[in-house]
């Protein structure tokens, strides 16, 4: 599937309480990089074949995607993909060269430097993924700087402060220096300070791949304590397939600043739309990822009334026990129609890493 499909099922995908909306996005870095964005004669060309003919390096190249509220959306790819300059882009910290960017479907590159810090303060906050903690101020006073720069008392501040501490695990820990705390604590209040403003989306750049594997697992199970109680939009960026499966409601996948697929974990594992996606998700334990419509097969005649059923979007390795327990083949539900069964040869088809010739779901899943 090319890169533009790609696009065109992307950002018709979510129609419905959006919150960000990024439509046909550049950014180009070099001289004359407006000219580039608009120069149909390079479309074919690749980001190291612009560089070579123009001087401009294509870092975001004509990318368009949705963000739903309340959603967790990730973005990765490897180094140097654009990743971290397509974040920056969603608040303008880096200006985009063209394209839109609508946050709940007001264009901010249409916004003034006024408009733009309040987004800044209020609606849109970031965590980095080095902290930036002012380092003679404790951690009380970092959570509440944010707050203090728009003007809100000491009384009220200090008591939003507080109450996200509670939130991110920091109490006992109010009155530490920066460098008196862990790395990954450091990070908890980095989020904290995002936090104190309730801001409707959060931003997260990288935020712990600096950190120790356990720690990072901490933050990680932290991020997603966070989105269930508070139900925060949430942007997450990172280079960490496993992350990103862990983390996303959706992913996209980035390559040399394009759009290469953007879907579920189990859509990019199941139905990688090129050979790019198909090498990053190879090492990826399917079980773990893959939901039983990946497996489904047809109904067969004579299937017992009482025979058990399954959720289609019941991850595989969750139904291995019922279904290898089970003496006839288990229905598989998908909105309230049973689309077909899974019985044991296909659960250790699974596992054993055979692949069905055609899967039966693939179409439902590429690039969607």
């Amino acid at each position: 599937m090319s890169a533009a499909a790609a696009q065109e099922i992307a950002s018709n995908r979510v129609s419905t309480d959006v919150d960000f909306s990024v439509r046909n996005l550049w950014k180009v870095f070099g001289t004359d990089a407006h000219r580039i964005a608009k120069d149909e004669s390079l479309a074919g060309q690749s980001a190291a074949e612009i560089l070579e003919q123009t001087g401009c390096v294509t870092a975001v190249r004509d990318i368009s995607f949705d963000v739903s509220h309340g959603e967790v959306f990730v973005v990765m790819g490897l180094s140097g993909s654009g990743k971290s300059t397509l974040v920056r882009c969603l608040t303008r910290l880096i200006e985009p060269t063209a394209g839109q960017v609508l946050l709940e479907g007001q264009d901010i590159m249409q916004y003034g430097t006024r408009e733009l810090r309040e987004v800044r303060r209020r609606r849109v906050s970031m965590v980095f993924q080095h902290f930036g903690l002012l380092p003679f101020r404790s951690v009380l006073d970092n959570i509440a700087f944010g707050l203090e720069i728009r003007g809100i008392g000491a009384t009220a501040r200090y008591a939003r402060a507080r109450e996200v501490i509670e939130l991110v695990g920091l109490h006992g820990y109010e009155q530490r220096f920066p460098d008196q705390l862990s790395g990954g604590m450091q990070q908890r209040v980095g989020l904290a300070r995002a936090l104190a403003s309730d801001p409707d989306v959060l931003l997260f750049d990288e935020p712990f791949s600096a950190l120790d594997p356990l720690i990072r697992r901490d933050m990680q199970a932290e991020v997603i304590r966070l989105h269930r109680d508070m139900g925060k939009t949430m942007v997450f960026i990172t280079h960490d397939l496993s992350e990103a499966l862990k983390l996303g409601d959706r992913i996209l996948i980035m390559r040399n600043g394009e759009l290469v697929q953007i879907g579920t974990g189990d859509e990019l594992v199941g139905a990688p739309a090129d050979d790019y996606v198909a090498d990053f998700v190879s090492d990826v334990d399917r079980s773990q990822v893959l939901t039983l419509k990946w497996i489904v097969t047809p109904l067969p005649d004579g299937l017992p009334a009482d025979a058990l059923s399954l959720p289609a979007t019941t991850v595989i390795a969750d139904a291995i026990p019922i279904v290898l327990a089970s003496p006839v083949p288990v229905r598989v539900i998908d909105s309230e129609t049973v689309i077909g069964v899974v019985d044991r040869d296909a659960i250790l088809r699974e596992i054993a890493g055979v692949k069905p010739a055609t899967p039966a779901s693939a179409g439902a899943g590429r690039a969607a």
